[in-house]
This record gives C-alpha cells, structure tokens and sequence, in this order.
C-alpha cells in the first residue's frame, strides 16, 4: 500500500528473493521510462523500496507520481 508522507509518494516491497526483486526493478525501469518519470528506489537483496515525487513541480506528489504508483501496482498483478 502507498502511503503519502514528507511530499512523496512510498511503498516497500517485500519478495521471495534477489532475482525476484531485480526482475520486479526491471519491469518498473521500462515502465517508468516510458513514462518519462523515474522513481528514487533502494534494493537490498529481496526488498525494494520506491519513493515517487515530481521533481520539476518542486519535489511534491502529483498526478503523474499516482499514476506511476499504480502502474508498479499493476506489475504485481500478472
């Protein structure tokens, strides 16, 4: 679930292991830059935590973070 603090969109992501989180960062990268909207996000082994806000709206949330969220969202589903 995404939670809103500090002007920015987070969510942790919790997987089985390394390859499934590093396939999981995959897929966001293709989809965060066709969107030309690009996350801050941590990997450590099986976890992977992605903060989202709009850089050149002064580093606060806006639509365009709520729609990268819930496409990530949607790469869970499949």
């Amino acid at each position: 679930m995404w939670i809103e603090e500090n002007n920015q969109l987070k969510r942790n992501f919790l997987f089985k292991d390394f390859k499934a989180a590093f396939a999981f960062m995959t897929k966001v990268a293709a989809i965060a830059e066709e969107m030309n909207h690009h996350p801050t996000w941590t990997n450590e082994y099986n976890k992977v935590d992605i903060r989202l806000s709009t850089h050149d709206a002064g580093n606060i949330v806006t639509d365009k973070d709520r729609k990268l969220a819930l496409a990530i969202d949607r790469v869970l589903e499949k």
